[in-house]
């Protein structure tokens, strides 16, 4: 009796092993992508200036487990080209990261002058890592509402749309996809399901939009300042062309007022009439004195105008300088060493 008792009991134990072997086989099949993610996290030594990224994305477990199992590069050479390769490069400004091949690649850009760029470029990144990771029932269903969201922010907010008008060659789930990464880096004010959406992989991410606003401003500012000079130098030009103009005129007709009152004069005509004489010559005077006036005015503005012209030309120099730090084209063909190293 007690022999059977064991051999049931060694049933159960083993049934209840398979039970229990079989549950963490469903556990582990449906939690596979963070397990593979753990040992790929577990596994990856960044470099300084990779922590130094992630330290400022203020990231969550989940958003850091992420970004090191992408085995995130930062780097300012040719090889960050070359990586990226095949991104879509039809949209508008510079490729400064890329999520491609299951991992993340970002190009350096040290100018403090646009500080917190590669930041929100390894941000947007991670949230297109993020986004892979979806299930494609969930891709789908957050895509409806990412849209809808978006045709209510745009009606607010015309430089998202302008914005997101880059990416309109794509189809609707890569859309979404680069949606899904704008939104969560660069706009502030959001729906709070998404705000809890994007909490699952960054901590504080009004400071990452605060990141994007800051280098953003500069070349907004840069643009409006140039768009004002061009304006100041546009209107500047009409009204000096149109008032030299008037001054060609006004001196032609001096000119031959000034020969006729010379003529009238050596034939006589004023010996009489001293009073009349003194009137012209007077008058004559004055319109000269104008006339020196409104040339020395009209100097003046020809003047500011080239002032204006030289502040653009500055501004212009500024904006292309930029523009080159975040060409990855011109990059050296290898990083730079680290002289402190």
């Amino acid at each position: 009796m007690a022999s059977k008792l064991r051999t049931r009991a060694t049933r159960s134990l083993g049934c209840l092993v398979i039970l229990l072997l079989l549950a963490a086989g469903a556990v582990a099949f449906m939690h596979r992508q963070a397990i593979q993610d753990h040992f790929r996290a577990w596994g990856f030594d960044p470099s300084p200036r990779t922590v130094e990224v992630m330290d400022e994305l203020q990231l969550t477990s989940t958003g850091e487990r992420i970004f090191l199992a992408s085995r995130p590069t930062v780097d300012g050479s040719q090889l960050f080209n070359e990586q990226c390769a095949d991104v879509d490069h039809s949209e508008e400004g510079h490729v400064l990261g890329c999520f491609s091949g299951d991992r993340i690649h970002l190009f350096d850009v040290p100018d403090e002058r646009v500080q917190g760029i590669v930041e929100v470029t390894a941000a947007h990144e991670v949230l297109h890592a993020a986004y892979a990771r979806m299930s494609e029932s969930d891709r789908a269903s957050l895509a409806e509402r990412l849209r809808n969201t978006f045709d209510v922010l745009s009606l607010e907010h015309p430089e998202l749309a302008e914005r997101m008008a880059v990416y309109e060659h794509l189809s609707d789930a890569a859309f979404a996809n680069e949606l899904h990464s704008v939104l969560g880096t660069e706009v502030h004010d959001l729906p709070d399901w998404l705000e809890q959406h994007y909490a699952q992989w960054f901590t504080d991410r009004a400071a990452l939009v605060g990141h994007f606003d800051a280098y953003h401003s500069v070349f907004i500012e840069l643009r409006d300042q140039a768009d004002a000079l061009e304006a100041e130098m546009s209107a500047l030009r009409s009204d000096v062309e149109q008032r030299n103009l008037a001054y060609d005129q006004a001196v032609e007709q001096f000119n031959a007022d000034a020969a006729d009152f010379r003529a009238r004069n050596e034939r006589f005509e004023f010996s009489e009439q001293p009073d009349e004489f003194a009137r012209i010559r007077d008058e004559l005077e004055v319109r000269r004195t104008d006339l020196q006036a409104t040339l020395e005015a009209l100097q003046a503005d020809i003047d500011r105008y080239n002032g204006l012209r030289d502040q653009l030309t500055e501004l212009s120099q500024l904006s292309s300088e930029l523009e080159q730090q975040l060409n990855s084209d011109l990059a050296p063909v290898t990083t730079r060493p680290d002289e402190s190293a």
